[in-house]
């Protein structure tokens, strides 16, 4: 069945917020020597990204000090906003209906960068910076905060203030957040120098965090780590008339780029695609019966049956390079042809394929009573291969397929 555009989303690791969890924030520079709340050693394996119950998704921006979250981020607006357990949060996108049915899984939600969100976001803003050391010793004039220190760095007109507990600096606000920083830091001569200072004071070390490009928000794939795509595809009954049966189950589902139509060069385009061999009788004897081995013993032909449709006489099978499914007693892969007998080793059914047809029965084309697989064996790029536990069809059901692929 063919993949079209609106069956491919980009998609992220799902991760619904929870009450009583501690989430880790975001941070630029997460690795082995600065490590998350959770322990991760990059930013993609940590937790910082939540969807709430409403599919909204959002970043956390700070964390309250790697405390629990107890309130639910709700806001869908567009500047970072705290809830009442201390977290700040970044709204960045939210699905659709339609996203959450077909781009929703257990593991993984689809991602996307919201308009809105990304027209309001500022390349290069600062937004939080985290006390790595306090240092001691410093003093102030009044109070307990020293304001209007300014940031350092590429960008221009970030300003920060600090709160100073028993000499040493224990929390760090960005109070003016700037534009167009790659890099920034607070000198220790700006923290004595600026407002309410004592003029003393040194050790403090303070992490200033630098957002993604253009913003928290303004591309929400690369900023989130959206290096997933989500293909879902749905069979439902019998489909492409014969292409797809349901008097069979199935277990192995494969992505294919770009296969050819059988006997050209042409990449097909129809919505099913058939690649089974049949052949049309005019009288059978039995009943042929799904999965048993058919032979051909005038031409030494062995094949397995996927269906045998009894309305139209048609009987559907392949073959493989394996015994028992393609392959004699020599190893050889004979083609079924001829007016020559087809007999099934379990049913015991026989019919001789009508060499006189040469028509279209049922939405399948025949040639001397054979009809071909409707791909170009071997053609295309194979993506993708996974073996699943037998999934029995029917008429009336229908399987939705997800498949995730990492790049």
């Amino acid at each position: 069945k063919i993949i079209a555009s609106s069956d491919v989303s980009y998609c992220i690791p799902r991760r619904n917020w929870t009450t009583g969890t501690t989430y880790d924030m975001y941070e630029h520079n997460i690795g082995s020597g600065n490590t998350s709340a959770s322990g991760a050693t990059n930013l993609w394996d940590s937790t910082f990204v939540v969807m709430n119950s409403a599919y909204a998704v959002y970043k956390c921006i700070e964390n309250d000090g790697a405390t629990a979250s107890t309130t639910e981020p709700t806001s869908t607006s567009n500047s970072i906003f705290s809830t009442a357990d201390g977290y700040k949060w970044k709204y960045m996108y939210s699905l659709t209906s339609a996203e959450t049915l077909n781009f929703m899984s257990t593991d993984f939600i689809h991602a996307s960068t919201d308009s809105t969100v990304s027209a309001a976001a500022v390349d290069g803003a600062l937004d939080t910076a985290l006390v790595v050391a306090g240092g001691s010793s410093y003093s102030l004039s009044s109070g307990s905060t020293i304001s209007a220190i300014p940031i350092r760095g590429d960008g221009s007109s970030g300003v920060a203030s600090v709160t100073i507990a028993s000499g040493a600096v224990s929390a760090v606000s960005i109070t003016t957040a700037g534009t167009g920083y790659t890099y920034a830091y607070i000198r220790n001569a700006d923290i004595i120098a600026a407002t309410n200072a004592g003029g003393a004071g040194s050790g403090a070390n303070i992490n200033v965090i630098i957002p993604p490009k253009g913003g928290h928000g303004y591309n929400a794939l690369k900023e989130l780590g959206a290096y997933y795509v989500m293909i879902n595809k749905s069979l439902t009954g019998a489909e492409g008339t014969s292409d797809i049966g349901v008097n069979n189950d199935f277990r192995r589902i494969g992505l294919v780029r770009n296969p050819y139509n059988y006997g050209t060069t042409t990449v097909a385009s129809a919505t099913t695609r058939r690649q089974i061999f049949a052949a049309v009788f005019s009288s059978v004897s039995g009943t042929f019966t799904a999965d048993e081995e058919i032979n051909q013993a005038s031409t030494g032909a062995v094949g397995k049956v996927i269906e045998y449709d009894s309305t139209n006489k048609i009987l559907y099978w392949y073959q493989t390079r394996f015994p028992d499914v393609g392959t004699d007693s020599d190893g050889n892969l004979t083609a079924f042809s001829g007016a020559n007998a087809i007999t099934g080793q379990s049913s015991s059914a026989a019919a001789t394929p009508n060499t006189s047809n040469s028509t279209t029965t049922n939405a399948v084309v025949f040639a001397s009573g054979y009809s071909t697989p409707e791909l170009v064996a071997d053609s295309g790029d194979i993506l993708y291969v996974e073996e699943r536990s037998p999934i029995t069809r029917a008429s009336d059901q229908t399987e939705n397929i997800k498949l995730i692929i990492e790049f």
